[in-house]
């Protein structure tokens, strides 16, 4: 005689529970996810779409858990910018790209890239320069010029502020040739 089976607790059974509640089932996929990382609602809303939750029991869901405060976009977006920036040395430009990936709103991503000090955005740029040439000594100065202004580029920086901070460098180690660098030289027409 068995008596009522007491579940382990997993994934799966939790969906075996709840096949026939659509709202339950976005919730328990929304809840696992804001477990591991906090999400946006476009990613919730995709996760909920690929796993064929129902959109209106998806939307409801959605604004609950947004109401509740589950779900803030533009806490994400300044948290993305702050962590993205400081420890990758993303630009401004580079972070905004990265958050419309994540489906975050026009609005949200201003305001979360305005948080980022124009100064401070500089100072990153300075800090990558300075240890891209570090790293590159003993090369030709062009070489350096052109590995230094690859890897500002990919991570989203004006080649004007590149080329101003490369010459910065090479002056205070007493490489005058730079200064008539031509920036159209290293980089890539495709990049812009």
């Amino acid at each position: 005689m068995a008596r009522g089976r007491q579940s382990s607790g997993s994934p799966s059974e939790a969906f075996e529970i709840n096949a026939g509640d659509p709202e339950a089932q976005a919730r328990q996929i929304c809840l696992r996810l804001l477990e591991t990382a906090p999400r946006t609602r476009a990613q919730l809303a995709t996760a909920l779409r690929r796993r064929g939750v129902a959109h209106e029991a998806s939307e409801a869901v959605l604004a609950r858990f947004t109401d509740a405060g589950l779900i803030d976009d533009a806490a994400f977006a300044r948290a993305w910018v702050e962590s993205r920036h400081y420890s990758r040395g993303l630009s401004r430009r580079s972070l905004s790209a990265e958050l419309r990936q994540q489906g975050i709103e026009t609005d949200e991503i201003d305001a979360a890239v305005d948080t980022l000090d124009p100064e401070q955005e500089v100072a990153t740029a300075r800090r990558l320069v300075e240890q891209k040439m570090a790293g590159t000594r003993g090369q030709p100065p062009q070489a350096r010029a052109r590995r230094a202004a690859g890897a500002l580029a990919r991570k989203g920086y004006s080649p004007s502020l590149v080329f101003r901070l490369i010459k910065e460098v090479m002056e205070q180690e007493g490489n005058p040739e730079i200064l008539d660098l031509d920036p159209d030289q290293y980089l890539d027409p495709d990049d812009g």
